[in-house]
């Protein structure tokens, strides 16, 4: 059921406007296939099955709108959670790390977060726990979802152009859009082993 493939074919596009909203706002979205689904999408989208632009315009406004969706989840929800006795996972010192992260980097990190899996679902629900401001979460917001949803899906209609039957090669490409979004992370943590040991 969460291969792209399949719910394109079995959903079309509602079932890819819903699977990008829910990836976006809802706390269980990161089990879902949000880049490889774009991705997929535009390889379709190069054979005709629908035209890229709606493809484009409908995943933009569903990333946009779950995006909001979590920030006001976190704001009005997520915070009371923190504030509630201390535990592993909620607890003050949470709320307060997460706050002084949103303020140095919140921007950035809202349109950063689209382009990697599992941080995506979460940094719009921690900028509400955060009380980022919402008139920056809404513009970065916009920025870093129509960003998203337009280059994602047109590197995969331009090379579903390219290649002859590109669904063949569905899987490997998925190995390698996951491991450049995790591309980052991991030089990040690498940097951190070899330079800044104390």
């Amino acid at each position: 059921m969460l291969d792209p493939i399949t719910i394109i074919k079995t959903a079309g596009l509602i079932g890819v406007f819903l699977v990008i909203f829910s990836e976006s706002g809802l706390f269980f979205g990161f089990f879902l296939p949000g880049d490889t689904l774009l991705f997929a999408s535009g390889l379709f989208a190069s054979r005709g099955y629908f035209p890229l632009s709606i493809l484009i315009l409908g995943c933009g406004l569903a990333a946009i709108l779950g995006y909001h969706f979590s920030y006001w989840t976190g704001k009005k929800i997520g915070r009371k959670l923190f504030e509630r006795k201390a535990s592993f996972f909620f607890n003050k010192k949470g709320i307060d790390a997460a706050e002084n992260f949103y303020t140095k980097y919140g921007p950035l990190t809202i349109i950063a977060a689209r382009f990697i899996p599992f941080i995506r679902t979460f940094a719009p629900v921690i900028a509400g726990v955060a009380e980022m401001k919402y008139r920056t979460f809404f513009i970065f917001n916009l920025i870093g979802g129509v960003l998203w949803a337009t280059f994602v899906p047109t590197v995969g209609y331009y090379f579903g152009g390219l290649i002859p039957n590109p669904d063949r090669y569905i899987f490997p490409i998925v190995i390698f859009i996951i491991s450049i979004s995790f591309l980052p992370i991991i030089l990040k943590l690498i940097y951190n082993l070899l330079f800044k040991r104390s």
